[in-house]
């Protein structure tokens, strides 16, 4: 009924939203005689904010077109196309042209990776951020999970055991085109991919090369948040008799039963009630200053935040039980029907052939710290050399897969950890004696930067600063800290005339024995994948890039056989 009173509110609000829309252009139009009238600015921004408010938000697209690939300027044409429609789900490829034929050759040899977004309130549009800059390096595949309320009934329910049925059968898709593929999955999908490939694995079918699963609920026991808290005080039949409701009839799944996408939204804001009402009012007063740069940025975040989808209600009953309440993945407990009507127990244990990265977020307010590297442990099959874990320093849980943090701290690590397994792990483990000796593991330690140092503007000291660099680098590690004493002296002495911060990538660097020698992430994945490193799953942390004068993080010297090469 709640369903059937919203759908008639929003009709009835639908004229006053389009006077809105209306009243707002009227009256910021230079060509209108209201818009030379007193207040016109205030009044065209009420309407507009009132506008904003009511409207109905509907699936946004993901309107990427070109991608530029390097820096010499060569782009991308981007074609997106539906490769596979199931009732519930579509599977989108982001085909790329280019007539630079050297670009063409590098575009047939690099990996294929399925995105699988998430299902959870908000369209795989929310993922836009993630797919544009994996299009650069990657075939591109993504799951578009379709919005409830227009599937009709007669396609019969979508349960938990479908989405893993429908990622098994988009994986067989991909290898059936590319031999092989790799899969990201970004928070809830995180669940159903590995219950997913833990099946294939046991039925003996090939697996991914890779599995690199980030932000999700892997074990919700751990570091509970308000979402997890949520699920586990309530008990399932308050979901199932409060939030499940059926679609009216003016749409084309009617009858169907629902979470319904208006109440996810309403949950979404409540978390957050205050920034919310603080952004829309910034939004009404850079309308009155005619910030438009401003303005648009607020549109274009609150047309993919507002846009939200109905779920279907068994798949939303089920995944609170089985993911939240019952732990049935961590317990050993979780049995899935297959496509054949088979009940299957997921065994995360049967994995062997598929590396595993997790990916969490320092600052995650929505999968705890511990949640998704978890899996890390219940792969027991997958050597550990093949097993790593990333968290990404400052990240909120949307920073790991969109905005700076992901394309400057996340995604670098990924690129690489798919470029080191794009083939087969028998081929890695048999490769020749000497590279694996080239590519021994290292311990990993952090290099603190004692201060923010920032780049001389005279030239005097410029030079001073280099040649106290050229000295470090040829420190040993006996004689170090001095060394970094006398940096900092230097830094200190020049920091008054300084005027630019010197700014650098992530890095996770390898203490050597007689020197210091800061590596890049990828170079250091590269090799902490390879080999198992002295704890039980190779770790990278990211902070900023060290500076002259960085000292390393732990005096304990390191054993001859774990320094840098």
């Amino acid at each position: 009924m709640l369903y059937q009173l919203y759908e008639s509110q929003r009709t009835l609000m639908e004229p006053f939203v389009d006077f809105a829309q209306a009243a707002a252009k009227l009256y910021s139009s230079p060509l209108s005689p209201l818009g030379k009238s007193p207040m016109a600015q205030r009044v065209s921004a009420g309407y507009s904010l009132m506008y904003r408010l009511g409207k109905d938000y509907e699936k946004p697209s993901f309107d990427i077109h070109q991608v530029e690939v390097d820096k010499k300027g060569v782009s991308l044409a981007i074609h997106e196309r539906i490769e596979v429609d199931k009732p519930f789900c579509e599977l989108r490829r982001f085909k790329r042209f280019t007539d630079d034929s050297a670009t063409l050759t590098q575009l047939k040899d690099q990996p294929a990776v399925l995105v699988v977004a998430p299902l959870s309130g908000h369209y795989s549009t929310l993922l836009r951020d993630t797919v544009k800059t994996m299009l650069k390096d990657h075939k591109v595949y993504i799951t578009d999970w379709k919005n409830a309320r227009n599937v009709p009934l007669s396609e019969g329910a979508f349960h938990l055991d479908d989405y893993v049925n429908y990622v098994q059968e988009f994986i067989r898709h991909l290898q059936g085109k590319y031999g092989n593929c790799h899969v990201i999955s970004v928070c809830q999908p995180t669940v159903p991919v590995f219950a997913a490939i833990s099946l294939m694995a046991s039925r003996g079918e090939k697996t991914p090369l890779s599995m690199i699963m980030m932000g999700g609920p892997i074990d919700a026991r751990l570091s509970p948040t308000s979402v997890n808290n949520l699920a586990t005080t309530k008990p399932f039949e308050w979901f199932e008799n409060n939030v499940i409701y059926r679609v009216p009839a003016n749409f084309a799944g009617k009858g169907r039963r629902v979470y319904p996408g208006f109440m996810q939204h309403t949950g979404f804001v409540a978390m957050n009630p205050d920034r919310h009402a603080t952004s829309h009012y910034d939004y009404f007063k850079n309308l009155i200053k005619g910030d438009d740069a401003s303005t648009e940025a607020h549109r274009k975040f609150y047309d993919e935040y507002n846009a939200v989808l109905d779920m279907d209600a068994d798949y939303y009953l089920e995944t609170i039980k089985t993911v939240f309440q019952d732990f049935k993945l961590v317990n050993g407990t979780w049995d899935v029907m297959s496509a054949e009507g088979v009940l299957e127990r997921v065994k995360p244990g049967d994995i062997k052939t598929t590396a595993v990265m997790t990916v969490e977020g320092e600052l995650d307010d929505i999968s705890g710290s511990g949640q998704t590297r978890a899996a890390l442990d219940m792969c027991s099959g997958v050597a550990t050399g093949q097993k790593i874990h990333l968290e990404a320093e400052g990240a909120g849980h949307y920073g790991i897969f969109s905005g700076r943090r992901w394309r400057d701290v996340v995604y670098p690590a990924v690129k690489t950890f798919i470029l080191q397994h794009n083939k087969p792990l028998e081929q890695i483990e048999k490769a020749p004696a000497a590279t694996k000796k080239a590519a021994r593991p290292l311990k990993p330690a952090m290099l603190k930067t004692p201060a923010a140092l920032e780049m001389p503007s005279t030239p005097v000291a410029a030079e001073a600063v280099k040649l106290a660099g050229k000295r470090l680098a040829k420190t040993t590690r006996a004689g170090l800290k001095s060394t970094v004493a006398a940096g900092e002296a230097v830094a200190k002495e020049l920091s008054d005339t300084a005027d630019k911060p010197v700014v650098g990538k992530p890095l996770l660097v390898a203490v050597k024995n007689t020197a210091v020698k800061p590596e890049p992430v990828a170079d250091v994945i590269a090799t902490a994948t390879t080999q198992p490193v002295s704890t039980p799953v190779a770790t990278i942390a990211t902070t900023p890039a060290p500076v002259a004068g960085a000292e390393a993080a732990s005096d304990t010297p390191v054993p001859p056989e774990k320094s840098a090469a």
